[in-house]
């Protein structure tokens, strides 16, 4: 759920920043008091809220989808804005800028991996497990 909710976030974040710059899109950039609010600064919250959650230790909540969809929607809020975060300057649509994109595509092909070779690595545990286990009974076995 969380590599999903990253993926799907992170594309419709570059596809709105994108319609915003194009003005192919109704609305504009979010500001408040005048001040342009980049959108890590949604991702700092989502974070948060999730943080508190796995705080409380409230356990209907803790591995709840909701809060796995929001863990990967804030990181790829704040991942798509990496670059800006690194050099402390809006470099989002500058070349520096490609660094979040390269980012995002970095982790989104990690957990990826991660997630797709998850049965692998059970496989590989579980024949190690048994190895370990022959071996350790041939080993215990004292001769007469």
């Amino acid at each position: 759920m969380t590599w999903i909710a990253f993926g799907v976030t992170w594309g419709t974040v570059r596809t709105i920043t994108h319609g915003i710059r194009g003005g192919w899109l109704p609305w504009g950039n979010i500001s408040a008091g005048g001040r342009h609010l980049h959108h890590y600064n949604i991702g700092i919250g989502t974070l948060a809220g999730v943080g508190i959650i796995a705080v409380r230790g409230d356990e209907r909540a803790v591995g709840h989808p909701a809060v796995a969809a929001a863990y990967g929607a804030g990181t790829a809020l704040i991942a798509d804005e990496f670059a800006l975060l690194l050099d402390l300057q809006d470099v989002y649509w500058t070349q520096q800028g490609r660094l979040s994109v390269d980012v995002s595509l970095g982790i989104l092909s990690a957990l990826g991996a991660y997630l797709t070779a998850i049965p692998f690595w059970h496989e590989c545990a579980r024949v190690t497990r048994h190895h370990i286990a022959s071996a350790a009974r041939r080993n215990l076995k004292v001769p007469g």
